[in-house]
């Protein structure tokens, strides 16, 4: 019988970045319970341990083989930058404000990196020596970050977030002189990330919707201030370039599933695709300095990721990783692909897990967060152990995109923005439908389970469809958009009004969206989970509907973690959510 334990205990790993020379990966992994950093031999080898901090961190290569560490406190994402060789050296350390997306110049001589420290809401960016001296700032306001430094240290590429929804700008800031150029001027609401630059500084590449609905890659001029597109596609675009400027990668979402190919930097002609080891997204592709090898991590709804090698001139693909786990990948269940029609006739993607056996199985819907994002087929630490255990009990699982979801382009991220809010809920009751029409699905007993925005869903499908809910499982979700925004951190809440909606002038209908409105419609049993220190969606949210809930006589089991923030990182704690989320399930839906 498959254990929740063993699925939960399965590691991940996920590459950094080369060291200068190409030997050596920096790895990420959750091996020790918390990810932590790994050294590993490039062409194969053993993982050797560098961090053992009871906190999560991240990191990557300097240019002089130091690592340039970042970590938060208990979760808090207040992220605080070190110099690590064999003790973290403090580097840029005030844990009072975050020190976000820091990025270093090829030659090692500039650091760059966003920090609300000005006034704990703007993000500025800061340029500095890693080993410190004068800082340049530049006052963008706003939420900012770093995307990338020059291969020349001549320019550091920012990108800001717009005011309306799915909207931002690029610009370019150099240090040396202040100089600053804004390189995405625009009228309709478009995108720009990813920036990938030419060997010789002059310009780059980048994803962008500019003009169109799904992300393309532009190749920009600095010298003319002039955009050129070079790859398009039907599905979502990003890009890397190594720095010798031998390739250019350009990485496809295809419904969900990633796609890579190689393509001309010069002609943006494609060259070749990458294999992969089977269909399943793939994480932070990297390149070695000169291009000869590419690096990525690779997972699908069966396993976590790892870490695979391609080698570009003996187009070969290497396994470097396998992460620990006992639990046999091919015992796992496989997520077929299907299509809904909503309310309005909109087509909605949802991912179908369904155990062995004729049914009719009860049925767990899941929902992403985000709620720009988007559900995909992987073994997300958040939602694939809880699927596979209950597959294998079971039930089934759905996984629906609902409108509002990334990786279909702007004008379906776009049908939940503001005072839409509302129609991404009847999406689920659409796929509640769906569900019931097909005989080896029982309906009756059917969940949603969601974190962050996903909570809300869970909780506005509990208030809006009291009918149809047979429970929830939510985890940091909002109860109330209106005391969610009052009260999230100060620097997220212009971000995130330009999706749900102005306090000043959206009021009425956030009052009206949000599930804590209408308690008193709920009648389903309830579990919740929240971190202490969420930066984001803060713990009261959960707590008043714990406490509204249980006063009136519905069961709601509320679980809250001292040490954790908006995520769950820590494996003790993932185990104990988890397992009581099971034991609550089973209570109060247990299988046929």
């Amino acid at each position: 019988m498959l254990e929740l334990r063993a699925l939960l205990e399965m590691r991940q790993a996920l590459p950094l970045s080369f060291s200068g020379d190409g030997s050596t990966l920096l790895v990420a992994s959750n091996a020790p319970g918390t990810q932590q950093l790994f050294l590993l031999p490039a062409r194969g080898g053993a993982l050797t341990q560098l961090t053992e901090f009871d906190e999560p961190v991240n990191g990557q290569f300097l240019p002089d083989g130091r690592i340039l560490l970042e970590m938060d406190e208990r979760g808090n994402e207040r992220t605080q930058l070190y110099v690590f060789e064999r003790e973290p050296e403090p580097l840029v350390v005030d844990p009072r404000f975050k020190h976000d997306t820091p990025r270093v110049s090829p030659d090692g001589t500039l650091l760059a990196y966003a920090t609300n420290r000005r006034n704990g809401v703007d993000f500025d960016v800061v340029a500095r020596t890693p080993a410190g001296g004068e800082e340049r700032v530049f006052e963008i306001g706003g939420y900012a970050a770093v995307d990338s430094v020059s291969p020349d240290g001549g320019w550091i590429a920012v990108e800001k977030l717009g005011d309306r929804s799915g909207d931002g700008d690029l610009f370019l800031f150099a240090p040396a002189t202040g100089e600053v150029v804004h390189a995405t001027p625009h009228e309709r609401e478009a995108e720009w990330y990813s920036t990938a630059w030419l060997p010789d500084s002059s310009g780059f590449f980048a994803a962008t919707n500019d003009g169109r609905d799904t992300f393309a890659i532009a190749r920009f001029d600095i010298a003319s201030a002039r955009w050129r597109t070079v790859v398009e596609s039907e599905w979502d675009l990003d890009c890397v370039a190594d720095e010798a400027g031998r390739s250019l990668l350009v990485v496809a979402n295809e419904d969900g599933y990633a796609r890579l190919a190689l393509h001309d930097p010069v002609t943006g002609a494609q060259r070749e695709e990458v294999p992969l080891p089977g269909r399943g997204v793939v994480e932070h592709p990297i390149f070695s300095k000169d291009g000869s090898l590419l690096a990525f991590g690779f997972s699908r709804p069966t396993e976590p990721h790892d870490v695979w090698l391609y080698d570009l001139d003996a187009r070969e693909l290497t396994r470097l990783t396998t992460s620990p786990g006992d639990v046999d990948p091919a015992t796992l269940v496989e997520p077929e692909l299907h299509r809904y029609e909503s309310f309005d006739g909109e087509s909605i993607p949802v991912f179908l897990f369904e155990p062995a056996g004729d049914g009719p199985f009860p049925v767990v819907v899941t929902v992403h967060g985000g709620p720009e994002a988007q559900w995909r087929p992987w073994f997300s630490p958040s939602f694939a152990p809880l699927t596979q255990y209950l597959v294998a009990r079971g039930y089934a699982v759905a996984a629906p995109n609902v409108r509002g979801s990334s990786g279909y382009g702007k004008r379906y991220e776009h049908l939940d923005d503001v005072r839409l809010r509302l129609d991404s809920v009847r999406d689920l009751a659409a796929l509640h439908a769906w569900l019931g029409a097909r005989p080896e699905i029982d309906a009756s007993r059917a969940v949603l389970y969601g974190r962050s925005y996903g909570g809300y869903m869970v909780l506005a499908g509990l208030a809006f469809q009291p009918e149809l809910w047979a429970a929830g499982i939510e985890a940091v979700g909002i109860s109330s958009l209106v005391t969610f925004l009052e009260n999230t951190s100060d620097y997220r809440r212009a971000a995130r009004e330009r999706e749900y909606g102005s306090l000043a002038r959206d009021r009425d209908f956030l009052v009206e969206a949000s599930p804590a409105t209408h308690i008193d419609a709920i009648r389903a049993p309830l579990f919740v989970q929240h971190g202490r220190n969420d930066p984001r969606v803060p713990v009261g949210e959960s707590e008043h509907i714990h406490r509204v809930l249980t006063e009136k006589g519905i069961r709601c089991d509320l679980l809250i973690f001292e040490n954790e923030g908006h995520l769950v990182e820590k494996l003790p704690n993932r185990i104990e959510m988890f397992s009581r989320a099971v034991a609550f399930l089973d209570e109060v839906l247990a299988p046929a």
